[in-house]
C-alpha cells in the first residue's frame, strides 16, 4: 500500500516524492475518504460524504444520529487497508457531531477522531 503524502492544507505534495506504507498510508486514506464530499471528485461523482446531502441540517434525535453513525463508519470500512471498526463512540451536542473511533487495520490499530461536524478530522497510530 503507497499513498502520496499530503501538505497541510491537505494537497498533495508534489515534487518531493515522498509516500506513505503500511499504517500511515491506511491512516492517509482514511482522512482523505472522510474530507472528500460527496460528489466533489469529477471522475466518481456518486463517492464521497454526504456533509451536505444528509449530515448538515438533520434535526438530530437518535435514530438521525444512529444513521449519521453509519454513514461514517461505512466511510471508515471502505478505505483500503482497514478490517473492523473495533470500538466507535459518537455524540452530539449543541449541534456539533464528534466521534472516536478505534480501527483494527492490517497493520495495527488506529484512533479515530472527528469534530465539528466530519469535517476536522485527527488519526493517532
Amino acid at each position: 500500500m503507497k499513498y502520496r503524502e499530503l501538505d497541510a492544507d491537505g494537497d498533495y505534495t508534489f515534487g518531493r516524492n515522498k509516500f506513505f506504507h503500511n499504517i500511515e498510508a491506511v491512516a492517509q486514506a482514511i482522512v482523505t475518504r472522510m474530507k472528500l464530499l460527496y460528489g466533489e471528485w469529477w471522475e466518481k461523482t456518486d463517492d464521497g460524504l454526504p456533509l451536505f446531502e444528509r449530515i448538515l441540517g438533520v434535526f438530530v434525535n437518535d435514530q438521525q444520529k444512529g444513521a449519521i453513525d453509519l454513514i461514517i463508519s461505512e466511510r471508515i470500512t471502505g478505505a483500503p487497508g482497514v478490517n473492523n471498526i473495533a470500538k466507535f463512540e459518537s455524540d452530539f451536542f449543541n449541534r456539533k457531531y464528534s466521534a472516536h473511533c478505534s480501527i483494527n487495520t492490517v497493520f495495527g490499530s488506529i484512533e479515530l477522531y472527528i469534530n465539528d461536524s466530519a469535517r476536522k478530522v485527527e488519526v493517532k497510530y
